[in-house]
């Protein structure tokens, strides 16, 4: 009892430390690559604090090895967006202009019943209401509403106009904000469908100022303006 009692200790010490290692990505943007570690980690955890005939070194060595494989993991995912492709996925499209996509929900296994339960997790109850949803890695939906069913905001009152756009596509063309860069490179594929190209992006770079070099995350907005995220590790020193 006194063995066991003690090794328990050890995998609580233990796995609380690797989880403040591992950092708070593990638990708050739940993958399917993070679900089946954690689950490995704590299975692992979890024999070594039962089973006598395993090694405490042997279990230390395990869970330190797991561990370091999940951050070298998540390493590579900051840093390569092709990496996170293929380990994390990319979010899809279920619904596009109020329109279900039946061979995107038979290609992701979700029918139509836990469609409507993750609908009705974001408050919607009818997909009439729906113009686009999109699955997310994580398996949350993110919803957006079309135009007559989105509620009052301060942009849709009778305010002076403003200058609109940076002499990119019409708004009408942007049905949701599309990702230009990421992680300082340009995403051609985001690009293709409104006929844009590299030469495009760096124009609108240079009427604000600033260089692909200089830009972490940019983002053409519904409007047909862009916003700009620039990359601060440029400025620290």
């Amino acid at each position: 009892m006194v063995e066991i009692f003690a090794r328990a200790v050890g995998a609580f010490v233990v796995l609380f430390l690797l989880t403040r290692l591992m950092g708070r990505k593990q638990v708050s943007q739940l993958t399917f690559f993070n679900y089946i570690t954690g689950i490995s980690i704590g299975a692992i955890a979890g024999s070594f604090s039962v089973d006598p005939t395993l090694k405490i070194t042997s279990g230390f060595v395990s869970l330190l090895t797991w561990c370091g494989l999940t951050l070298l993991v998540a390493f590579y995912d900051v840093k390569s967006r092709s990496f996170r492709k293929v380990i994390e996925g990319e979010p899809v499209i279920v619904i596009k202009q109020g329109k279900i996509l039946e061979h995107v929900l038979k290609k992701q296994r979700l029918d139509m019943d836990e469609l409507q339960v993750l609908l009705r997790n974001k408050d919607v109850f009818s997909i009439e209401e729906v113009d686009y949803a999109i699955l997310e890695t994580n398996g949350e939906l993110s919803v957006l509403l079309k135009e007559q069913k989105q509620p009052l905001n301060r942009g849709d009152l009778p305010l002076p106009a403003q200058a609109m756009g940076v002499g990119g596509p019409q708004a009408a063309q942007i049905p949701i904000p599309i990702q230009v860069i990421a992680d300082g490179k340009i995403i051609y594929e985001n690009l293709q469908p409104f006929n844009l190209d590299m030469a495009w992006v760096h124009e609108q770079l240079a009427k604000y100022g600033t260089d692909l070099s200089d830009v972490f995350y940019a983002e053409l907005q519904k409007d047909g303006t862009l916003y700009i995220d620039k990359n601060t590790d440029h400025f620290v020193h």
